[in-house]
């Protein structure tokens, strides 16, 4: 007979609120976190990610809410929960007269389930830098390092808060698999990203947070397939199209952007490319593109280049969040 326990979730919360002074970080959130998937929080700067994440360490108490972690109250079971999770923070300060084994070795001694610093780094692909300080590994070793170290009381749950930021691609493809074999191991992995490369080919299911509240949750790819917008459609017409043409391809698409810029290659009264490109979202139908391809005939002007790619993750992302700029 399966328990109850193993049947919870690695990671429950619900209805979180975070305030700090008049300000809500995070407000009303409720999501669960199945066991042994990779779980992705993407978000702009100033989300609430971090501060949700920091609760579910048991780094910050709830305003209100409810956060369990591997079936233990992240606030009256601290301790219990901070010994079975590992942690991996945006950014990780060690002690810089230790080597990578002797680093290893202190973290492991504060845990009394705890992973031989040999093991952690022939893991990360670091065993030929057991010697060194951290201050001589590369920008991606570091990394790497930091996930070892997030290891080291061999958890049942990581958490990664943006742990691919400022690396190189090379660098940046290791660590995912890297994260990959973690999770194949049976570990649960939550993490936070700005990179939807990183969540789709990662996570198994994502949130998505703006201003505090939690906009969705779902598989990558049933996120894409609930946009309105199937495809984007990159349109270059002989001639710039007048307001009246756009609008009638509006009835059918929705227009984003049209070139305005002067080309200044282009000779007098020649158009220039730019003014002739128009970048469209085609809605969800299998007749959009004959109907829109149908207006442009209508209209009369010649059709130069038509280029279409299907919606992706950037585009939900957008749709749900926005497109300024944000501090």
């Amino acid at each position: 007979m399966i328990s109850c326990a193993i049947m919870e979730p690695a990671v429950q919360v619900e209805n979180l609120v975070k305030r700090f002074g008049t300000f809500t970080a995070v407000d009303g959130v409720t999501f669960a976190v199945e066991r042994g998937e990779v779980f992705g929080i993407l978000g702009p700067n100033g989300a609430g990610k971090t501060t949700t994440l920091e609760i579910i360490e048991s780094l910050q108490k709830p305003t209100e809410g409810r956060v369990s972690v591997l079936g233990l109250d992240v606030q009256s079971k601290a301790s219990e929960v901070k010994a079975r999770i590992g942690v991996q923070l945006q950014a990780s300060a060690y002690y810089d007269y230790l080597n990578l084994t002797e680093i290893l070795a202190l973290l492991g001694s504060f845990y009394p389930n705890k992973t031989a610093p040999a093991i952690l780094l022939e893991q990360v692909g670091l065993s030929d830098k057991a010697v060194n300080r951290v201050a001589e590994l590369s920008g991606g070793q570091k990394q790497r390092f930091a996930v070892a170290a997030s290891l080291v009381n061999n958890p049942e749950l990581v958490v990664l808060d943006e742990p691919t930021t400022g690396l190189d691609p090379q660098a940046r493809r290791n660590l995912w698999g890297l994260i990959k074999e973690v999770n194949q191991r049976g570990v649960t992995v939550v993490l936070t990203t700005h990179s939807m490369d990183e969540a789709e080919l990662l996570c198994s299911r994502l949130a998505i947070m703006d201003h505090g509240k939690l906009l969705a949750v779902d598989t990558p790819r049933n996120l894409v397939n609930k946009l309105e917008a199937s495809y984007a459609v990159k349109l270059t017409m002989d001639q710039p199209m007048t307001m009246a043409q756009l609008e009638a391809l509006n009835g059918r698409v929705e227009v984003l952007q049209s070139g305005e810029q002067d080309d200044p290659g282009a000779e007098d009264g020649e158009s220039s490319s730019a003014e002739n490109t128009y970048l469209l979202r085609l809605a969800n139908s299998p007749s959009a593109l004959k109907s829109m391809l149908d207006e442009i005939a209508k209209i009369g002007l010649g059709l130069e280049n038509l280029q279409i790619t299907p919606v992706t993750l950037e585009d939900v992302f957008l749709e749900l969040t926005g497109t300024e700029l944000r501090d």
